[in-house]
């Protein structure tokens, strides 16, 4: 056996964790702040959208703001609601992933104890090290040990829909309040420029904040959220001029 695999061999703790292990806590984190940026962006764009083709067919302030408001509530609502849909479904095929684990662990604990050594092996690790971290995790906890070698998940960490469903919502609607904002406090005569560049650079922001979560280029992120923003407030605003003319 070399020096490596003896180091390797000292204790559980030494041992160089899974990807689950290694990735599962901060893949969250990761997919919790892109689900609040594409949040807050939605808000943004469809907030703004709103306001602006009502704007686009009256000057009057309380129908805008009502239709952005309206609009607030109900994006966060929907927003909140789907996400909540969303991640119980996929809390469900956790468990589920989960309890077809167990089950196999207590029909055949030797031919899951292989598979889990095979897992390891296949990772670098020579066979007799393998061997050793699977029999020393499966002592430690057999269950926790398998769901995260197949699956990457922690059987005491699941997602949580509710949490997943406030900060959908809450993303929304933090992004919905600055076209609201905008349109609301700057005078009537600039109301619409104003409106256009603030969101804008809200979504330049957000934009960039996306590319740096993913490791993408920025500029190319940044435009593709600028101009899908800007091409949204002019074709409603066109829609909202044609109506208030019309005067449907």
């Amino acid at each position: 056996m070399t020096d490596v695999d003896s180091r390797a061999l000292e204790s559980a703790d030494t041992v160089p964790p899974t990807d689950g292990e290694r990735g599962t806590s901060h893949v969250a984190r990761l997919n919790w702040l892109r689900a609040g940026v594409l949040g807050a962006n939605d808000g943004i764009i469809s907030t703004a959208g709103l306001v602006v083709g009502v704007a686009g067919a009256t000057t009057v302030i309380g129908p805008i703001l009502t239709a952005g408001l309206a609009g607030l509530v109900a994006g966060a609502v929907s927003m909140a609601l789907g996400e909540y849909v969303s991640v119980s479904s996929q809390r469900d095929a956790e468990r589920s992933l989960i309890e077809h684990e167990r089950r196999k662990l207590e029909q055949d604990p030797d031919a899951e104890l292989a598979q889990l050594t095979a897992i390891y092996q296949s990772k670098g690790m020579s066979a007799a090290t393998a061997r050793t971290v699977a029999v020393e995790l499966t002592a430690r906890d057999a269950h926790a040990a398998h769901i995260d070698a197949h699956f990457g998940l922690d059987p005491d960490d699941l997602t949580n829909p509710t949490h997943a469903a406030i900060s959908s919502g809450v993303a929304f609607t933090l992004g919905a309040i600055l076209p609201i904002l905008a349109i609301w406090l700057a005078p009537a005569a600039i109301r619409i420029p104003v409106t256009f560049v603030a969101v804008l650079l809200a979504l330049a922001g957000t934009g960039s904040a996306s590319a740096a979560l993913g490791g993408a280029g920025h500029r190319r992120a940044v435009s593709r959220i600028v101009l899908g923003g800007a091409a949204a407030m002019l074709i409603t605003f066109a829609v909202g001029r044609l109506l208030g003319v019309s005067g449907i």
